[in-house]
C-alpha cells in the first residue's frame, strides 16, 4: 500500500480548512494529496492506482486531538503507544499530541526522544509528544522549554494539573514566548476546588458529594489570560467548561491576544445529569456541568468562539473507577467515540458538520503549525472515510483502548469511520 496511489472516488469532500464541501475524489502518492476534486475518476487516476469507491460516504482530513494521555513510559496496565494509536486509528484520528504525565514525566529530552522512537516503532498514528511547563509538573520550577523543544516537543503543559504560583506561569509564559512555542494550561484553582469531585449546585447537594464552582475555573483561566496579555506569548486553554471561562476567552480574543481554547467532546455532548445514581465513568475533570453551561459550549463552538475539540483520552482501569464516586479517579476514554458523540451535535441541527470538523482538524492543524488538517494538493495524506449516518452500538469490550471507562458504554452513536489512512498508507479499514 505504502507504494500504490490511492484514488478515494464518488465522495462528499468536505475540507474544513476552505470550509468547502464538493462531490468527487481524492488521489494520494507518495504519502501526500496530489489532488482533490470532481476530476478524481477511476477513469482519470490509471491502471496503477488503487480506487476505493466510496458511495458517498464523507471523506474529510484525519482528526487531530490535541489531549491524550498514551500510558508510556509508566503507565502500560492503563494505555501503550500501540493501544491508542490502534484506537486512534479506529476513530478516525491520525494525529495525536501526548500528554507528559507519565513516569518519568516528559520534562527531560531524552524522555521526548523515547516517545518519538517508541511511536516509531509502534504507532499506526502520528504521535507529538508535549512536554511539561514545569519540572516533575510540580508547579515549581521551569523546565528546560528551549531543549525540549528542540528535542521535538510540539507544545508545553503539565498536564491534568494547573500552575498555581502566578510569577512561575508568568516566567513559563515569557521564557515560551522567546521560543515561540506554545503553552497549554489547564485553567483550575486547586485551592478553591478543594475536595469536589463534581460541579457545584443543587444536584451535588442531593447526591451529598463535594462541588466545584465554575470561578474554579474563570478565576484561574482569567489569571492565565492576563499574564498572556503581559507576556504576549502564545497561549491555548486545555479545556473550558464554564459560560464564564468563554466570556474571558471572548474578551481576549476581541482584544487581539495569541489566546485559543479547546473544549472535551464529553462537556459537548453529556451534563451533570448523566453522572445519575454516582456512575464514575461520568466523573471527569473539570466537572460535567449543568445543561445550560453545555448549550452554552455548543453555541460557542458553533460560532468559532471555541477553536478546538479534544477527546480528553484518560484511561483508568477498574481499580481507579470501579470505587465510590467520591474515591474514584477522574478521567474517560475518547478516542473511538470522538466523532461519532461530536455527529450528536451535527443531527440535532446545533452544529454544520464542515464545523464540527474544522475543531477537529483544522483548528488544532493551525494552533499546531501542522500542515494537516485540509484537502488540499501536496498537504499529508492524512484522510478518514466515515457515513455519517450509520449507527452503531458501543460496546466497551469491542474498544481497542485498554482500559474500558468510557462513558458513552451502551450508547447508541451514528457515525461509523470506514478508512482510515496516514501518510498514505492505510492503517485502518
Amino acid at each position: 500500500m505504502q507504494n500504490q496511489p490511492l484514488a478515494l472516488i464518488n465522495a462528499r469532500l468536505i475540507d474544513p480548512a476552505a470550509g468547502t464541501e464538493t462531490r468527487g475524489g481524492v488521489f494520494i502518492e507518495d504519502g501526500v494529496i496530489r489532488d482533490a476534486g470532481a476530476r478524481v475518476t477511476k477513469a482519470e487516476v490509471g491502471s496503477r492506482t488503487l480506487v476505493v469507491d466510496c458511495g458517498g460516504d464523507v471523506v474529510c482530513p484525519g482528526l487531530i486531538d490535541m489531549r491524550v494521555f498514551v500510558g508510556e513510559p509508566g503507565a502500560e496496565h492503563r494505555e501503550t503507544i500501540a493501544t491508542v494509536s490502534a484506537a486512534a486509528a479506529a476513530g478516525g484520528v491520525t494525529t495525536i499530541v501526548a500528554l507528559p504525565d507519565t513516569s518519568p514525566p516528559v520534562d527531560d529530552p531524552a524522555v521526548v526522544d523515547f516517545l518519538l522512537r517508541r511511536a516509531r516503532d509502534t504507532a499506526r498514528v502520528r504521535v507529538l509528544p508535549s512536554a511539561a511547563i514545569t519540572k516533575g509538573l510540580r508547579g515549581l520550577e521551569i523546565a528546560e522549554i528551549g531543549l525540549l523543544r528542540e528535542a521535538g516537543a510540539i507544545a508545553f503543559t503539565d498536564g491534568f494539573k494547573s500552575i498555581r504560583n502566578a510569577q512561575v506561569m508568568r516566567r513559563a509564559l515569557t521564557y515560551a514566548r522567546d521560543f515561540d512555542a506554545l503553552i497549554i494550561h489547564y485553567a483550575e484553582d486547586a485551592d478553591l476546588a478543594g475536595t469536589g469531585v463534581m460541579n457545584a449546585g443543587e444536584l451535588a447537594t442531593r447526591l451529598g458529594l463535594g462541588g466545584i464552582p465554575a470561578e474554579a475555573e474563570s478565576i484561574m483561566l482569567d489569571r492565565d489570560l492576563r499574564l498572556a496579555g503581559m507576556t504576549g506569548a502564545r497561549y491555548h486553554a486545555a479545556l473550558v467548561s464554564t459560560r464564564q471561562g468563554l466570556a474571558a476567552l471572548a474578551a481576549s480574543k476581541a482584544a487581539g491576544l495569541p489566546v485559543t481554547c479547546g473544549v472535551s467532546i464529553n462537556h459537548l455532548t453529556l451534563n451533570e445529569n448523566d453522572i445519575g445514581d454516582y456512575r464514575t465513568f461520568f466523573k471527569l475533570a473539570p466537572p460535567l456541568r449543568g445543561e445550560d453551561e453545555r448549550l452554552a459550549l455548543v453555541e460557542a463552538l458553533a460560532s468559532g468562539l471555541i477553536d478546538v475539540i479534544v477527546s480528553d483520552h484518560n484511561p483508568q482501569d477498574v481499580d481507579t473507577k470501579r470505587l465510590p464516586f467520591g474515591e474514584a479517579e477522574a478521567g474517560a476514554i475518547g478516542l473511538e467515540t470522538m466523532l461519532a458523540a461530536g455527529l450528536r451535535l451535527v443531527h440535532a441541527g446545533h452544529v454544520p458538520l464542515p464545523r464540527l470538523l474544522a475543531a477537529m482538524t483544522t483548528g488544532p492543524a493551525d494552533i499546531l503549525r501542522l500542515p494537516q488538517g485540509r484537502l488540499a494538493a501536496g498537504a499529508p495524506a492524512d484522510i478518514i472515510r466515515f457515513d455519517p449516518d450509520e449507527p452503531f452500538l458501543v460496546d466497551p469490550a469491542k474498544l481497542h483502548s485498554r482500559s474500558k471507562n468510557t462513558p458513552f458504554d451502551e450508547a447508541r452513536l451514528q457515525g461509523r469511520v470506514k478508512l482510515t489512512v496516514v501518510a498514505g498508507e492505510v492503517v485502518w479499514e
